[in-house]
């Protein structure tokens, strides 16, 4: 093969592209069509609780709308990390949904799903033969660590795509998956390199972002033997040398060196040409074979968290803001002392906008020159007991509602709150605690795919 053309519909299925965008992208006559299917940037709540953060009836309309253009065609689709987390709720959800689109469009294909969650035996077995490490300065993996993970995820590489692929899949649902690899194994199956494999998945994985004005968007990779040339479908969007470099930085802690399964992409040698004025093509990437190596994701209860939104525009009260709050604290842990919940059972965080709300202790500017005129914050209180929470909540949003402080000129609350009821139960929290690399015996050791004939 001497080219080969990849569609991508969308920086996350459920997100949204336009009909005409997609339209212009199967006018190319794609080989692939695919969508990543989530992300771990919300945060570990979706993969603990097993939701999706975007929406059924968002995530349905992009499937079917990719389903009924690509089946008919024999054109193979793609989703990774279904359902937000790539979890097996999240897996579930997607074939449920695709069962569903296939009986209202009487559609027919062979279906494969690609399992990513790890089981705490397995995880045991690797962490004792000593195959497990730590990534970012984190502890060492311990049997401790596993046990208390509410659910763990493995990041596959393109293998498990190569084999669904190959046993004659024409959609492909997988858990979770690096972000690049689905598009790496179409082009490595079909006997590209795997640096412009890799190169092209690195550019498809976000849909558009790599075209200018920013959108959600289709985006065509068109690969040849050294290179590969990307285009956005959407008539008002174009791809610059300069944006498409710019994309390549995102996401990674080293602008040129980007870690992989099996080895290390390296743009450093990459060169950028216009082709056109909305096409680029990129050359010079390399492929660095290394060990193989998976990324755990794992997440851990924390407890329960409630919180309150409120808000002040009093100047008075904004220029003593930090010392007011040190005082809130002390009298929150007075009360909640006296109704037997000690400090070390909770903890209570303001997070003050105006001020410091985004960046925290990081903040560079000092407090003479933040000049907001209005100061929100969200009062949030967590402990392992929820009724707990709500009651350190509920006397925290009093306390600062309803204390006093020098100049105060107001006889009733210093806050403004914009909800009722004020106090909100986001129920339970969880944490990142498992960010390990593991070393599979094989590629596909901790991928076991099922098949199915779906419809008519």
């Amino acid at each position: 093969m001497d080219e080969l053309r990849l569609l991508s519909t969308t920086p996350i299925l459920g997100y949204g592209f336009a009909q005409s965008a997609f339209e212009a992208g199967m006018a190319r006559n794609p080989h692939m069509i695919g969508a990543d299917g989530g992300s771990s940037d919300p945060g570990p709540y979706y993969l603990a609780s097993g939701e999706s953060f975007t929406s059924r009836m968002s995530t349905k309309r992009d499937l079917k709308i990719m389903l009924k253009a690509a089946v008919p065609r024999g054109i193979p689709v793609v989703i990774s990390t279904c359902g937000g987390a790539g979890g097996a709720p999240h897996l579930q959800m997607m074939v449920e949904m695709t069962r569903e689109i296939a009986r209202e469009e009487n559609l027919g294909f062979k279906l494969a799903v690609i399992q990513s969650e790890v089981s705490k035996e397995t995880l045991f077995e690797y962490v004792n033969a000593g195959k497990v490490r730590p990534m970012y300065g984190l502890p060492a993996m311990t049997p401790e660590l596993v046990e208390q993970a509410v659910r763990v995820v493995g990041a596959m590489g393109p293998e498990p795509y190569i084999e669904a692929l190959d046993a004659g899949a024409q959609v492909i649902l997988s858990g979770r998956s690096t972000d690049p690899a689905p598009w790496a194994a179409m082009a490595i199956r079909a006997g590209f390199s795997p640096a412009v494999g890799w190169y092209s998945g690195k550019m498809l994985e976000c849909g558009a972002e790599p075209a200018l004005p920013k959108r959600e968007g289709c985006l065509l990779a068109t690969i040849r033997k050294d290179h590969v040339e990307l285009e956005p479908m959407h008539p008002d969007q174009r791809c610059t040398p300069n944006s498409v470099a710019y994309f390549a930085l995102h996401e990674n802690s080293s602008p040129i060196h980007h870690h992989e399964p099996g080895g290390m992409l390296d743009t450093s040698e990459c060169a950028f040409d216009a082709v056109t004025d909305r096409a680029v093509r990129v050359s010079g990437m390399q492929w660095k074979p290394m060990p193989y190596t998976i990324k755990l994701e794992g997440v851990e209860a924390r407890g329960y968290r409630v919180i309150s939104v409120c808000a002040t525009r009093d100047p008075v009260l904004q220029a003593q803001l930090p010392a007011y709050l040190a005082h809130a604290r002390e009298t929150i842990e007075e009360k909640a002392t006296a109704f037997g919940a000690p400090a070390d059972t909770y903890t209570v965080n303001f997070r003050v906008y105006g001020q410091d709300g985004v960046m925290g202790d990081r903040e560079p500017l000092a407090p003479a020159q933040r000049h907001a005129h209005e100061t929100a914050i969200i009062v949030e209180a967590v402990s392992h007991d929820r009724e707990t929470a709500k009651a350190v909540l509920a006397i925290a949003r009093l306390s600062i509602l309803h204390s006093e402080f020098p100049g105060r000129l107001c006889k009733e609350g210093n806050m403004a709150i914009p909800f009722s009821p004020s106090d909100l139960d986001l129920g339970q929290v969880y944490r990142f605690s498992i960010c390990h690399l593991l070393e599979p015996e094989t590629a596909l050791s901790l991928f076991p795919i099922q098949y199915e004939d779906i419809g008519a």
